[in-house]
C-alpha cells in the first residue's frame, strides 16, 4: 500500500470528494499543504465550500479528469472499477488509496485517535464527544458524517493529539483505521449488498475491536446481543454501556421535559448516581450519551463540564433536528434509513408535544430496502400518517425489482396508514391539503427527503 509522508505535501485527486467524510479529509489535508482536485456527480454545498478553499472541483466524473499532475487517487466507497476515473488511474498507474485507508494513516499522525462505531448513532454520539473535546480545550481534530453547527460543518482542524472521527463498518471500511479508543454503540443488520448476514457484520466489529491497542479502551453497549463474542481477543479494557445494572455505566430514572429531551440517573463503575439533562429527544441518546460520557471518563475529562456541554448538545444537522413551523405545524427533519433508526425517532416523537403525526420516508437504497422490507412495514405501520417518496438509489443502479410501492403494500397489509407519490410536490401538496395546526411532520431518510421540509418552509 502506498505510504504518504505527511511532511512532503503532494498532489491528491478525491474520486467523490462531495462525500460527507472525503471533503472533510479533503479539507484537513489542504490546510496540511496538499494540493487537493477532486469530482463528484452534483453539485452541493460541500463541494461549494472546497472550491472557494482553493480546491478544484470538477462536476462529473470524467476519464480527462486525471491529470499528469496528480500524485495520488483516493476514491470513496461508492467508486466502482467501471467508474472513468477510476480506470483512468488505473492506466496510468498511480497510486490509489480507499477514503479509509487515507484516514488510516491520518490517524497514526495522533497520539489520541478515537473511532465513533455501531450501525446506529455514531453521527450524534461523534458530534456529543465533539463538543466534550471541545469544551475541554483539547484543540482536536474532528472528522463527523454531519454538520456540526459547533464547527460549521463537518470537519474542525485541530493543533493537538487529539483526533476524533466516525468509523464506519461498510466494506470493512473501519478495518484500515488505527484507533486508540473504540466505541461500539450497536451491531445490526445493514449494509447487506455487501455484508452476507449478522454474523458477518458481528465478525467484522470484533475484528475493528481487536484493532485497539494495549493502552487504550474499547467503550462497548453491553446490551449487544453475546457482546462478548466480539471481546474475546480485546487486549485493552472493555467498558460496557446501557440500561441494565450489569453494565459499568447505566442509566436509571428516564424521564422527558416538556419538549421531549430526555433527563436520567448515570450509575458509574465508582458507585456514583449522577443526574444527566439531554439537548435532544429520545432514549437512544440516552444511550448515545452514556457512551460519550464512559469515553469521557477514560479521557479522564472533567465531569461537570461533559454534563453542562451535553445539556446544551442540539447534535448534528438531520438528527431530530427542527427546520421550522408552517404556522403551528412543526417540521422536523430525521436521517432514519434503518428499521431500527425510524423505530427510535419515532419513539422520540412520542415525546415530543403535537396533535397528529406525519412522517414522510424515502427508503434509502434498493439492496436495504429489499432486504429489510418487512421489518421497514412493521415499524412504519405503526406511525399515525406515512407518506412514500421513490427510493434513493444512491451508489446503486439495480433496482432489484423492488419499489417503494411494495413497501405501501405490506405497510397497509398490516393495518398502517399510507400513502404513496411519484414526485416531491406531489407529496407536498398532499401535506398541504392534509396537516392541520399542532401536528408535527418528519422528513425522514438519508436521501434528499429533507427538501421537502424546506420547500414546504419556503427555505
Amino acid at each position: 500500500m502506498y505510504k504518504i509522508d505527511f511532511d512532503k505535501p503532494i498532489h491528491i485527486h478525491f474520486i467523490g470528494i462531495g462525500g460527507i467524510s472525503m471533503s472533510g479529509l479533503a479539507e484537513i489535508l489542504l490546510t496540511k499543504g496538499f494540493t487537493i482536485s477532486g469530482s463528484d456527480n452534483a453539485e452541493s454545498e460541500l463541494t461549494k465550500r472546497l472550491r472557494n478553499e482553493g480546491v478544484k472541483i470538477f462536476i462529473g466524473q470524467n476519464y480527462e479528469n486525471i491529470t499528469s499532475d496528480i500524485d495520488l487517487v483516493v476514491y470513496s466507497a461508492a467508486i466502482r472499477m467501471d467508474n472513468p476515473e477510476f480506470g483512468a488511474s488505473m492506466e496510468a498507474n498511480l497510486p490509489m488509496l480507499s477514503r479509509a485507508e487515507l484516514l488510516g494513516q491520518m490517524m497514526r499522525n495522533y497520539q489520541y485517535p478515537i473511532a465513533v462505531s455501531g450501525t446506529h448513532g455514531k453521527t450524534t454520539t461523534s458530534s456529543m464527544l465533539s463538543e466534550i473535546l471541545l469544551a475541554e480545550n483539547t484543540d482536536p481534530t474532528l472528522s463527523i458524517g454531519g454538520i456540526l453547527k459547533s464547527i460549521g460543518g463537518n470537519v474542525r482542524i485541530g493543533h493537538s493529539d487529539y483526533f476524533l472521527t466516525e468509523a464506519c463498518e461498510y466494506t470493512n471500511s473501519f478495518l484500515s483505521f488505527f484507533p486508540k479508543y473504540g466505541i461500539i454503540l450497536n451491531v445490526e443488520a445493514d449494509h447487506l449488498d455487501f455484508f452476507k448476514d449478522l454474523a458477518d457484520i458481528r465478525n467484522s466489529f470484533r475484528k475493528f475491536a481487536e484493532l485497539l491497542p494495549e493502552n487504550g479502551a474499547l467503550v462497548i453497549n453491553g446490551e449487544i446481543e453475546n457482546y462478548e463474542e466480539l471481546t474475546i481477543k480485546v487486549k485493552c479494557p472493555v467498558i460496557t454501556f446501557g440500561l441494565s445494572d450489569e453494565c459499568h455505566y447505566y442509566a436509571t430514572d428516564i424521564t422527558f421535559n416538556d419538549s421531549g429531551f430526555c433527563s436520567y440517573k448515570m450509575h458509574t463503575p465508582k458507585g456514583e448516581v449522577i443526574p444527566v439533562s439531554l439537548g435532544v429527544v429520545g432514549v437512544h441518546n440516552v444511550y448515545n450519551s452514556l457512551a460519550a460520557l464512559a469515553m469521557a471518563d477514560v479521557l479522564s475529562f472533567d465531569t461537570e463540564t461533559c454534563l453542562e456541554t451535553l445539556k446544551k448538545c442540539t447534535g448534528a444537522d438531520r438528527r431530530f433536528q427542527i427546520k421550522g413551523h408552517l404556522g403551528a405545524i412543526t417540521i422536523v427533519d430525521d436521517y432514519a434509513h434503518h428499521p431500527t433508526e425510524i423505530a427510535a425517532t419515532l419513539s422520540a416523537a412520542e415525546n415530543f408535544p403535537h396533535e397528529h403525526l406525519w412522517v414522510v420516508f424515502q427508503p434509502h437504497t434498493y439492496s436495504r430496502t429489499k432486504a429489510l422490507l418487512h421489518d421497514f412495514a412493521d415499524v412504519l405501520s405503526k406511525a399515525e400518517h406515512v407518506i412514500l417518496a421513490d427510493i434513493y438509489a444512491a451508489r446503486e443502479n439495480d433496482t432489484l425489482g423492488i419499489s417503494s410501492r411494495d413497501l405501501q403494500a405490506e405497510i397497509r397489509k398490516r393495518g398502517g396508514n399510507c400513502e404513496y407519490f411519484h414526485s416531491f410536490s406531489e407529496i407536498e401538496i398532499f401535506l398541504l391539503k392534509n396537516c392541520n395546526q399542532g401536528d408535527l411532520l418528519i422528513t425522514m431518510g438519508a436521501g434528499d427527503v429533507y427538501k421537502i421540509g424546506e420547500e414546504l418552509l419556503g427555505n
